[in-house]
């Protein structure tokens, strides 16, 4: 037993990490789904509500959050390697600041990955509710039918948990590619992007300013944009599945990065 900053620990043998360890399973390619389709469903919801406050509002807010970005992935593709934890953030901070940081940081991280799965199953069950034309009342049915799932394939194994992320990002990166390259030929950039004025309210001939509410607009636009990339972070999670993370952690999470730029 040893004490540090108040907390006590136990010493334990190899054996005891040996009996808890997780089955390696994943490589560069299921790294990536699994980043790119932790982030992937706020490419089709959220971010949108952002472009009220301007096109070119939510344009410069997505450029700084991207850049931000990229220096958290640069870092934890430095970090995961280093310590290949399945505590991933909690790992680093509680190396870097000791256990109350790392408790701190977990604590954090488990308020993120709580409601994220909430708000996820929430889009999907308005998805469903259009496609299948089910009345509102009936949206906590689909709810809880995809944390069934989704759990269902956690516990049935790590390889058909990777397995169908893989086709569940690649489907849903296909239906945006589909969708962009339909919309092309529709595009009017000055009616559709610039219909915002500077009051707030909608242009319907479009034809507005740039920045319809200035640097106010960027900094409301910035939790919005957030959302074309929150949760890539959560990949150092799957450090411990991985079958070689100092080689691949960083090679999955660089490219699930710059796959959500493009």
């Amino acid at each position: 037993m040893s004490k540090q900053s108040g907390v006590s620990y136990t010493k334990v043998d190899a054996g005891y990490f040996e009996k808890r360890g997780l089955r390696r399973y994943a490589g560069v390619w299921s790294l990536w789904a699994l980043g790119v389709g932790a982030v992937i469903s706020g490419h089709f919801s959220g971010w949108n509500l952002g472009l009220a406050n301007g096109w070119g509002s939510m344009l410069i807010a997505t450029i700084i959050i991207a850049v931000m970005y990229l220096g958290l992935i640069y870092s934890i593709a430095e970090m995961a390697p280093a310590m290949p934890h399945t505590g991933a953030a909690y790992s680093f901070a509680r190396s870097a600041m000791g256990p109350w940081g790392g408790f701190l940081t977990g604590l954090s991280e488990n308020v993120e990955y709580v409601i994220t799965p909430a708000v996820i199953v929430f889009f999907i069950g308005s998805y469903m509710s259009s496609i299948f034309g089910t009345p509102d009342a009936m949206q906590p049915l689909w709810w809880i039918g995809f944390y069934v799932v989704f759990v269902g394939l956690n516990i049935i194994g790590v390889e058909l948990s990777f397995r169908v992320t893989l086709v569940v990002t690649l489907l849903a990166l296909a239906c945006l590619v589909v969708f962009w390259f339909s919309a092309l030929p529709h595009i009017d950039f000055s009616r559709w992007a610039m219909n915002v004025a500077s009051d707030g309210s909608a242009l319907p001939e479009g034809g507005g300013p740039f920045l319809p509410m200035g640097l106010k607009g960027v900094l409301a636009a910035l939790p919005f944009a957030v959302w074309l990339f929150l949760a890539i972070e959560q990949l150092p999670l799957a450090a411990e599945e991985s079958v070689d993370p100092k080689r691949d952690m960083p090679k999955g999470i660089i490219a699930g990065m710059f796959t959500l730029i493009v």
